[in-house]
């Protein structure tokens, strides 16, 4: 078994426990911790796998006589045939199946659960082994390459369904909706909360709401449904996808229509460049110098190209990190590390935001999405600063209205260069 800090004879991985609202018995939507998932694809709280050297993985299935909740757990051959199973009716009567094992490394959130079953706090999340199984989360499976297909797949349903929505003149609400129909899933089974922005909304990164009347009935005619930016994926055996499309309408500005064509174009150029050995960090760099180039070329900044660049004013337009790494987790993790023992490489200072400093090897997926956004409270400071003169701030109001675009797919690294998934 992996060297830790301190030796241990078997690991037992924990999928978390139940959170409640307070003063409540309502639970708080509940996922499994990714570490866990890596093994079972089962969403329920304390669950335990032990691993043991030269013996079968044992998963204690904890399912409690409950008359409130549904608490079956779907057993199919694929995954179930690998396992020893022990059932448990709680998780504190997994004490006993340990006693024997020696020293037990617990892998797990919960670590006031480790210690109540008598686990060594010094082998709580030993810092080697999370390191090291971070690292290696980065690189995927035939396995797991193949559910993360499908979860694409599926997930170009419900975008294809919001397009339609959306050129119907639907709210952000109808549109979302419309996804999750197409997806056949309920909302707390996307990934991450679906972003569903039209018009100004689209410039809001990470827009969590969903306005329920579209723009011309809620006093923003005569604008209307000009801009759609949706930003939704699927799970698939708890693998994620993560897609973002960018669409406009035939009476949409054409100036704001022909950054999206841009943007297409720069994203499919960009993973051209994706190559084994190359530092992700040199995409997000000319994925900078692409978005440069947009910009000048349809009169939003002026100067010449290395004055642009020194300027950092892409920044102003780009604020997020090319991409990261994609699996089990939307955001997987490992993204900075810059080997199995857990050294940091952290990205440039004018780019903080970039979640993947790695260098680019085969069987890693992650995404690659650039942007190019009107953002209010980037843009308004520099309305007369030195930078800001570099700036067609007539261009730009007249652009503010229609938010941002963002374009991503999901993409396999092979030793051949880049498979996209999403396409």
């Amino acid at each position: 078994m992996l060297a830790t800090a301190t030796p241990c004879d078997a690991i037992l991985v924990h999928s978390g426990s139940e959170q409640y609202t307070y003063a409540d018995d309502r639970g708080i939507a509940f996922k499994s911790w990714g570490h866990f998932l890596h093994w079972l694809p089962v969403i329920r709280p304390d669950q335990m796998l032990l691993f043991v050297p030269g013996q079968k993985p044992v998963y204690f299935q904890v399912i409690p006589p409950d008359f409130w909740y549904e608490q079956s757990i779907s057993m199919e051959s694929w995954w179930a045939d690998q396992f020893e199973i022990v059932n448990l009716e709680n998780a504190e009567q997994v004490r006993p199946y340990l006693s024997n094992k020696g020293r037990i490394g617990f892998l797990g959130e919960n670590t006031t659960f480790a210690k109540a079953v008598g686990l060594d706090t010094e082998l709580h999340n030993p810092a080697a082994l999370l390191h090291w199984l971070d690292y290696q989360r980065a690189y995927k499976t035939e396995y797991e390459v193949a559910q993360l297909r499908e979860a694409n797949r599926i997930a170009l349903l419900g975008h294809a369904a919001a397009q339609k929505a959306f050129a119907n003149g639907e709210s952000e609400y109808d549109i979302h909706m419309a996804y999750l129909q197409a997806c056949n899933i309920l909302e707390e089974e996307t990934p991450y909360t679906n972003i569903v922005g039209v018009n100004e909304k689209s410039a809001i990164l990470h827009y969590q709401n969903k306005r329920r009347l579209p723009p011309e009935k809620s006093g923003m005619a005569p604008l209307g449904n000009q801009v759609l930016l949706i930003d939704a994926g699927c799970r698939v055996n708890n693998y994620c996808s993560d897609i973002t499309r960018t669409h406009t309408l035939p009476y949409t500005n054409p100036l704001f229509i022909s950054l999206v064509a841009a943007m297409e174009s720069l994203q499919h150029e960009i993973i051209e460049l994706i190559l084994v050995g190359r530092p992700y960090l040199d995409l997000h760099i000319a994925t900078h110098e692409g978005v440069l180039e947009i910009l000048a070329a349809h009169d939003i900044c002026s100067g010449s190209f290395d004055e642009l660049l020194k300027s950092g004013i892409s920044t102003l337009f780009l604020p997020h990190g090319l991409g990261h790494l994609l699996g089990i987790q939307v955001h997987d993790v490992g993204g900075r590390q810059r080997n199995p023992q857990g050294d940091i490489l952290a990205p440039p200072a004018e780019y903080p935001a970039l979640r993947n400093t790695r260098t680019i090897e085969p069987g890693q997926v992650f995404t690659i999405e650039p942007g190019l956004y009107f953002i209010p409270a980037l843009l308004n400071p520099e309305r007369n600063s030195a930078r800001g003169k570099l700036i067609n701030w007539k261009l730009v109001d007249e652009l503010l209205p229609l938010g941002g675009i963002r374009i991503e797919d999901n993409v396999l690294v092979t030793e051949h260069g880049a498979q996209n998934l999403t396409r």
